[in-house]
Protein backbone atom coordinates (compact mmCIF):
# COMPACT_ATOMS: atom_id res chain seq x y z
CA UNK A 1 0.00 0.00 0.00
CA UNK A 2 1.39 3.33 -0.99
CA UNK A 3 1.47 6.19 1.52
CA UNK A 4 1.05 9.97 0.15
CA UNK A 5 4.18 11.66 1.28
CA UNK A 6 4.58 15.64 1.61
CA UNK A 7 7.84 17.31 0.03
CA UNK A 8 9.70 17.40 3.23
CA UNK A 9 9.25 13.24 3.36
CA UNK A 10 6.49 12.94 6.12
CA UNK A 11 3.69 10.97 5.88
CA UNK A 12 0.18 11.60 5.82
CA UNK A 13 -2.33 9.01 7.58
CA UNK A 14 -5.71 9.15 5.83
CA UNK A 15 -8.18 9.26 9.37
CA UNK A 16 -11.25 8.34 9.04
CA UNK A 17 -14.13 11.02 8.86
CA UNK A 18 -16.19 11.40 11.78
CA UNK A 19 -18.76 8.70 12.44
CA UNK A 20 -21.20 11.23 13.98
CA UNK A 21 -22.03 13.02 10.97
CA UNK A 22 -22.13 9.98 8.71
CA UNK A 23 -24.79 8.30 11.21
CA UNK A 24 -26.94 11.26 11.43
CA UNK A 25 -27.01 11.42 7.75
CA UNK A 26 -28.12 7.42 7.49
CA UNK A 27 -30.50 7.79 10.74
CA UNK A 28 -32.31 10.89 8.84
CA UNK A 29 -32.58 9.24 5.60
CA UNK A 30 -33.64 6.02 7.02
CA UNK A 31 -36.41 7.96 8.86
CA UNK A 32 -37.17 9.96 5.94
CA UNK A 33 -38.15 6.92 3.76
CA UNK A 34 -40.01 4.82 6.29
CA UNK A 35 -42.30 8.04 7.22
CA UNK A 36 -42.89 7.85 3.72
CA UNK A 37 -43.19 4.03 3.19
CA UNK A 38 -45.60 3.94 6.10
CA UNK A 39 -49.27 3.86 4.54
CA UNK A 40 -51.82 6.07 6.57
CA UNK A 41 -55.32 4.63 6.74
CA UNK A 42 -56.82 7.20 3.98
CA UNK A 43 -54.13 5.84 1.65
CA UNK A 44 -55.95 2.69 1.25
CA UNK A 45 -59.35 5.20 0.37
CA UNK A 46 -60.57 6.32 -2.93
CA UNK A 47 -59.47 9.68 -3.27
CA UNK A 48 -63.38 10.57 -3.31
CA UNK A 49 -63.71 9.08 0.27
CA UNK A 50 -60.41 11.14 1.65
CA UNK A 51 -61.42 13.13 4.54
CA UNK A 52 -60.70 16.94 3.62
CA UNK A 53 -60.69 20.05 5.94
CA UNK A 54 -62.83 21.67 4.24
CA UNK A 55 -64.74 19.49 3.61
CA UNK A 56 -68.96 19.57 4.44
CA UNK A 57 -69.11 17.71 7.49
CA UNK A 58 -72.37 17.91 9.78
CA UNK A 59 -72.20 20.39 12.76
CA UNK A 60 -72.76 18.84 16.11
CA UNK A 61 -75.35 19.90 17.31
CA UNK A 62 -75.36 22.14 21.13
CA UNK A 63 -75.38 19.50 24.14
CA UNK A 64 -76.25 22.48 26.11
CA UNK A 65 -79.94 23.22 26.30
CA UNK A 66 -81.03 27.06 25.84
CA UNK A 67 -84.13 28.61 25.87
CA UNK A 68 -83.91 29.75 22.53
CA UNK A 69 -82.32 26.27 21.51
CA UNK A 70 -79.50 26.93 18.98
CA UNK A 71 -81.44 29.13 16.60
CA UNK A 72 -78.78 32.59 16.65
CA UNK A 73 -81.58 34.41 14.67
CA UNK A 74 -83.71 34.57 18.16
CA UNK A 75 -80.58 37.31 19.06
CA UNK A 76 -81.85 40.11 16.51
CA UNK A 77 -83.75 41.73 19.06
CA UNK A 78 -81.25 41.90 21.60
CA UNK A 79 -82.88 39.50 24.05
CA UNK A 80 -82.13 35.50 23.39
CA UNK A 81 -79.92 32.48 24.98
CA UNK A 82 -78.71 30.34 22.25
CA UNK A 83 -76.21 26.99 22.46
CA UNK A 84 -73.88 27.42 19.95
CA UNK A 85 -71.62 24.99 18.64
CA UNK A 86 -69.57 26.87 15.91
CA UNK A 87 -68.50 30.16 15.02
CA UNK A 88 -71.63 32.57 14.59
CA UNK A 89 -72.39 36.19 13.88
CA UNK A 90 -75.50 37.93 15.30
CA UNK A 91 -76.10 41.51 13.97
CA UNK A 92 -78.37 43.88 16.40
CA UNK A 93 -79.40 47.40 17.53
CA UNK A 94 -76.94 48.17 20.56
CA UNK A 95 -78.07 51.56 22.71
CA UNK A 96 -75.32 53.49 20.37
CA UNK A 97 -76.55 51.83 17.13
CA UNK A 98 -76.01 48.01 14.91
CA UNK A 99 -74.12 46.09 16.79
CA UNK A 100 -72.27 42.89 15.16
CA UNK A 101 -71.44 39.85 17.34
CA UNK A 102 -69.13 37.34 16.30
CA UNK A 103 -68.26 34.00 18.31
CA UNK A 104 -65.15 33.40 16.50
CA UNK A 105 -64.38 29.71 18.57
CA UNK A 106 -66.03 27.68 20.35
CA UNK A 107 -64.47 23.91 21.62
CA UNK A 108 -64.95 21.73 24.38
CA UNK A 109 -64.91 24.04 27.26
CA UNK A 110 -63.74 27.18 25.06
CA UNK A 111 -65.29 30.23 23.65
CA UNK A 112 -63.90 33.55 22.00
CA UNK A 113 -66.28 36.38 20.66
CA UNK A 114 -65.68 39.77 19.16
CA UNK A 115 -68.60 43.10 19.62
CA UNK A 116 -68.25 46.13 17.34
CA UNK A 117 -70.50 48.85 17.35
CA UNK A 118 -69.78 52.03 15.61
CA UNK A 119 -66.03 53.05 16.03
CA UNK A 120 -66.02 50.29 19.34
CA UNK A 121 -65.21 46.94 19.93
CA UNK A 122 -64.37 44.54 23.03
CA UNK A 123 -63.46 41.38 22.87
CA UNK A 124 -63.74 38.46 25.33
CA UNK A 125 -62.52 34.68 25.70
CA UNK A 126 -63.13 32.03 28.12
CA UNK A 127 -61.77 28.59 28.44
CA UNK A 128 -62.26 25.92 31.08
CA UNK A 129 -65.27 24.58 33.00
CA UNK A 130 -67.57 26.99 34.12
CA UNK A 131 -65.83 30.17 32.68
CA UNK A 132 -66.88 32.81 30.77
CA UNK A 133 -67.04 36.53 29.99
CA UNK A 134 -69.85 38.91 30.40
CA UNK A 135 -69.26 42.42 28.66
CA UNK A 136 -71.86 45.20 28.85
CA UNK A 137 -72.14 47.33 25.98
CA UNK A 138 -73.38 50.89 26.55
CA UNK A 139 -73.72 54.06 23.61
CA UNK A 140 -70.51 55.89 24.94
CA UNK A 141 -68.23 52.51 25.66
CA UNK A 142 -68.40 48.86 26.72
CA UNK A 143 -66.35 47.06 29.94
CA UNK A 144 -66.24 42.94 29.83
CA UNK A 145 -65.31 40.87 32.60
CA UNK A 146 -63.81 37.04 32.46
CA UNK A 147 -63.78 34.22 34.77
CA UNK A 148 -66.35 31.65 36.72
CA UNK A 149 -69.73 32.61 35.41
CA UNK A 150 -72.98 31.05 37.70
CA UNK A 151 -75.62 29.31 35.31
CA UNK A 152 -78.05 31.53 35.63
CA UNK A 153 -79.26 34.60 32.85
CA UNK A 154 -77.29 37.79 32.85
CA UNK A 155 -79.34 40.93 34.49
CA UNK A 156 -80.08 43.67 32.38
CA UNK A 157 -79.01 47.46 32.82
CA UNK A 158 -80.39 50.60 32.12
CA UNK A 159 -79.09 51.70 28.92
CA UNK A 160 -76.54 48.67 28.13
CA UNK A 161 -76.94 45.23 26.25
CA UNK A 162 -75.54 42.78 27.95
CA UNK A 163 -73.81 39.57 26.49
CA UNK A 164 -72.79 36.81 28.33
CA UNK A 165 -70.64 34.29 26.52
CA UNK A 166 -69.88 31.02 28.72
CA UNK A 167 -67.84 27.66 28.32
CA UNK A 168 -69.58 24.12 27.73
CA UNK A 169 -68.70 20.42 27.33
CA UNK A 170 -68.54 18.68 23.70
CA UNK A 171 -67.42 22.17 21.85
CA UNK A 172 -70.44 23.74 23.34
CA UNK A 173 -71.01 27.51 24.68
CA UNK A 174 -73.83 29.13 26.05
CA UNK A 175 -74.99 32.89 24.68
CA UNK A 176 -77.16 35.07 26.09
CA UNK A 177 -78.16 38.40 25.31
CA UNK A 178 -80.27 40.86 27.45
CA UNK A 179 -81.19 44.16 26.56
CA UNK A 180 -83.41 46.52 29.11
Amino acid sequence: MRHPTTTAGRRHHRRPPPAAPILLTVLTTALALAACDSPSPSDDAPASARERPSASRSTPAPSVSAADGADIRACADANCEVAVARPVTVRFQGPGGPVTLSVTEVGRDQVEYTLKSGNGRAEGGASGAGQGCVTALRENGSGTSCGAVSGTRPSAQPGAVVIQASTGPDGTALLHVVSP
